[in-house]
């Protein structure tokens, strides 16, 4: 705001300049204030609608880092499935959020002041209890009907889709490799559709978890700047869960419990992938302002990187002291578990706090994965329980620790700047954990439902033995992602389902 006021003054000193410049007759009397104030909201309202929409191209193009990071980390057997999961659920829950998620997220968030001040998406469903109200869904906007041509409404529709749509990716990599296809069509429907949307509104649509602050003092509400919860652990319950519900890949855990290691085809794909999403979530976070006139961007960006990095750094350390050999895997899902981690505090918090929660997600991934793997033996191929069900976790609670309350002034409607416990509130620190909580809870029953609802309409989740023997590439998909491998049988057309009849 001091920025533009600023720019305003300038604007309104250099006009007689221009005017003279551009030979206006002497005499012309100088614009009005107000004229040019109008003038320079406008011209910054451009200027956050396109700073939205190249974040949002950013994000979209983390999709490519997701296919390739999961394809990698499987087998060949099972790539051109994978790849495929990665590239259709872009496309099918996309349209399911068009269709139905985007209205009940985002029907209450309100004026879109950054990006113009269009105010149609004001309708939430509330109720109230003990004299105060809790939203629980938006109802305006459903296939962008009535907001149509509004330049702010699709700007932030596309920007919240393709968030959406990394939270929807993340199940494809923890069921990998035994899948049935027509059911994680039907899943991806259910995650754009009501998943993601419902723990969204409740917080950046103006639900109650937002409120928590207006109604009961706990800080700002809960509060996620750029989605360690609403994205990152919202997918990450989800693959909890349908890991638990698909179970283990054939031949993953022997009869005494013990796991064994099936190591991904092509670690150079999985970690040019990792460099693909470490670029496009500079868009993830710094994109989340939804203003390009926002100076804190540069903040933003540069904690997001830091923490990355950190949690590479931590990752390798420990590895090298437990095992003494980086895996690089592992080196992978040390750096994205710092930039999951980094996604909620990203916006509030100093730099060596961003270094020092990077560092912390760094090994909490590298404890994490062998827990999951072998304490409770759940087949995780990708890690991504870890990566962005335990760290978006920690993202959100990091929020709650490290505040420095330089920022966010006015969020979720509470006066003064966002501060943790450390910085003198820990009523914001209990809302994060009471967000938490309910991601667990929400996600994981709505999960469950969505689940039992795709299962019964595909006759199972899971494809038989004999299909995950032999790969799922030919008889899911109909193509071998490498058709010149010797290794694979080459079959004509006629026999090419037979192999893979269930016994």
């Amino acid at each position: 705001m001091k920025s533009a006021t600023t720019l305003s003054a300038l604007l309104l000193l250099a006009t007689p300049l221009a005017l003279a410049a551009q030979g206006a007759p002497a005499g012309t009397p100088p614009p009005k204030l107000e004229d040019v104030a109008a003038a320079v909201a406008a011209n910054t309202a451009a200027i956050n609608l396109v700073w939205t929409l190249l974040a949002g191209f950013l994000v979209m193009f983390m999709q490519a880092g997701f296919a390739l990071v999961e394809t990698g980390f499987t087998r060949k057997k099972n790539a051109a499935h994978t790849m495929t999961m990665n590239f259709m659920v872009y496309g099918v829950a996309m349209l399911a959020y068009w269709a139905v998620g985007f209205a009940l997220q985002a029907g209450g968030v309100g004026a879109l002041t950054t990006l113009g001040g269009y105010d149609k998406l004001a309708s939430e469903f509330v109720i109230s209890i003990a004299g105060k109200d809790f939203g629980l869904f938006g109802h305006t906007g459903f296939f962008l009907t009535g907001v149509a041509y509004s330049a702010p409404v699709f700007a932030y529709f596309l920007f919240q889709m393709v968030f959406m749509d990394t939270a929807a990716t993340i199940p494809t990599g923890a069921l990998a490799e035994r899948w049935k296809f027509s059911n994680f069509v039907i899943f991806s429907v259910c995650v754009g559709a009501f998943i993601y949307p419902i723990f969204a509104n409740w917080v950046w649509g103006g639900g109650w978890l937002s409120t928590l602050g207006k109604n009961f003092g706990l800080g700002h509400g809960h509060v996620d700047f750029a989605g360690s919860s609403v994205v990152h652990m919202t997918g990450g319950v989800m693959a909890l869960v349908t890991c638990k519900l698909l179970g283990p890949r054939r031949g993953k855990y022997n009869r005494d419990g013990s796991a064994n290691a099936i190591p991904g085809h092509n670690v150079p794909m999985a970690l040019l992938g990792t460099f693909i999403l470490a670029f496009g979530w500079f868009g993830f976070n710094a994109g989340s302002t939804l203003a390009g006139a926002d100076s804190r961007i540069g903040v933003i960006a540069t904690n997001t990187m830091l923490a990355g990095a950190a949690g590479s750094i931590s990752a390798m350390i420990f590895l090298y002291l437990t095992s003494g050999k980086p895996d690089p895997a592992m080196l992978a899902n040390g750096a994205l578990a710092g930039l999951v981690a980094i996604t909620a505090p990203c916006a509030f918090v100093t730099a060596p706090s961003a270094v020092l929660i990077g560092l912390i997600a760094g090994v909490f991934v590298c404890l994490a994965v062998p827990f999951i793997d072998q304490k409770i033996r759940l087949d995780d191929p990708v890690g991504a329980i870890s990566v962005h069900g335990v760290n978006g976790l920690w993202g959100i609670l990091a929020l709650g620790l490290f505040a420095d309350g330089t920022y966010g002034a006015g969020t979720n409607g509470v006066d003064g700047n966002v501060r943790g416990l450390f910085y003198g509130d820990g009523g914001q620190f209990i809302a994060e954990v009471i967000g938490g909580l309910t991601n667990i809870v929400a996600v994981g029953l709505m999960t469950v439902l969505a689940w039992k609802l795709s299962s019964l309409l595909t006759h199972g989740a899971r494809v038989s033995a004999v299909v995950e023997e032999n790969g799922l590439d030919i008889p899911e998909m109909g193509a071998l992602a490498y058709p010149q491998d010797a290794s694979f049988p080459h079959y004509s057309p006629e026999e090419s389902g037979a192999p893979f009849k269930a016994a």
